[in-house]
């Protein structure tokens, strides 16, 4: 009895033996597969991330391809549009500030102060015949050299004939403009006209569209000798708007008095008198010879010059005319935009 006893114990322990075996064993598979699936996991996750590198990677290698092969085929546009443009002319260097008044013939030069593109050709004869520039960039008092009088360079070239009573060594494209001063930017030109005159109002009109576009000028003369114009035309385009404006090298007042267009004279004091502007605060009468609200594009009861030539009207507007009484005739003489 004793001996089965014993048996039966030792038949239990091994079975007992044998349950934990197999649980234990079961729990290691358990864990093993546990790893093995996050393995799996961390795994799958790492590649996705990887494949999606990989992908911005080639996708950000697309767009620099892309910009890059853009900006090869702009700048071969632009190239070869200089090419067709300087056709005809040798390309010269010549510094800003070179005060000789002499020009090659048929070349053409980079007139614009710093990094500015704006292209000055000559004729056969070295008159100074065509300026172009694609943008018009303002002078920047802030980060250019320039002097307490406005100016890039202390004086202007000595193209012949500028030393005249009557004539500036007036710019093409001013300094204020981002013009330089040597003989490819500047001819003589009628002080009056230069200071005061259409010129001066060009170069104001750039000047407070903060610069322009597509600018052009076109210089003419009377002969193939002189080296002083008898015409300018300039073209450009401001805030949208492209204006013509053409005007000769003369002193526009003594045109105006040529004209009968200064006001009669008085015999006592010997000056000219005229019908004076209404103030600016001055409600304007309506309009018996047009619609004002048509040229007044914005609305505020006066009419600018700008606003004036963008309609389509010629300068100046004399006193008689039906916009007079709505634009600003600064110094009375019966006229504005002389």
């Amino acid at each position: 009895m004793k001996k089965k006893l014993t048996y039966l114990i030792l038949l239990l322990t091994a079975i007992f033996m044998a349950g934990c075996t197999s649980v234990e064993e079961a729990a290691d598979t358990d864990v093993e597969t546990a790893v093995q699936e996050e393995t799996k996991a961390e795994s799958a996750e790492k590649e996705a991330e990887e494949e999606a590198a990989a992908q911005k990677a080639a996708e950000e290698k697309a767009e620099q391809e892309r910009l890059a092969q853009a900006q090869a085929a702009e700048e071969e546009a632009a190239a070869k549009a200089k090419d067709e443009l300087f056709s005809g002319y040798t390309l010269i260097e010549v510094d800003g500030g070179d005060l000789s008044g002499h020009r090659e013939a048929n070349v053409v030069v980079d007139i614009g102060f710093g990094d500015r593109e704006y292209w000055a050709f000559t004729n056969e004869h070295g008159q100074l015949v065509r300026v172009v520039a694609a943008e018009i960039i303002l002078q920047d008092d802030d980060s250019e050299p320039v002097t307490s009088d406005g100016r890039y360079y202390p004086d202007e070239a000595k193209v012949p004939d500028v030393e005249s009573d009557r004539l500036d060594e007036g710019h093409i494209i001013a300094d204020a403009l981002g013009g330089v001063a040597n003989a490819y930017n500047i001819t003589p030109q009628e002080s009056t006209l230069n200071r005061h005159g259409d010129q001066a109002y060009m170069e104001d009109v750039i000047r407070d569209a903060g610069g322009a576009d597509d600018f052009e000028a076109i210089i003419t003369y009377p002969d193939t000798e002189t080296q002083v114009p008898s015409r300018y035309q300039y073209t450009y385009t401001v805030r949208g708007n492209k204006v013509t404006d053409k005007f000769d090298n003369l002193n526009p007042d003594e045109v105006n008095a040529s004209l009968g267009l200064t006001g009669s004279s008085s015999p006592d004091s010997g000056t000219s008198s005229s019908t004076p502007a209404p103030p600016a605060s001055t409600p304007a009468p309506a309009a018996p010879g047009g619609d004002v609200s048509s040229v007044d594009t914005n609305g505020n009861g006066q009419v600018t010059i700008k606003e004036a030539k963008a309609a389509g009207f010629s300068m100046p507007i004399h006193s008689d005319h039906w916009l007079y009484p709505y634009m600003d005739d600064r110094d009375g003489d019966g006229m504005v935009g002389e």
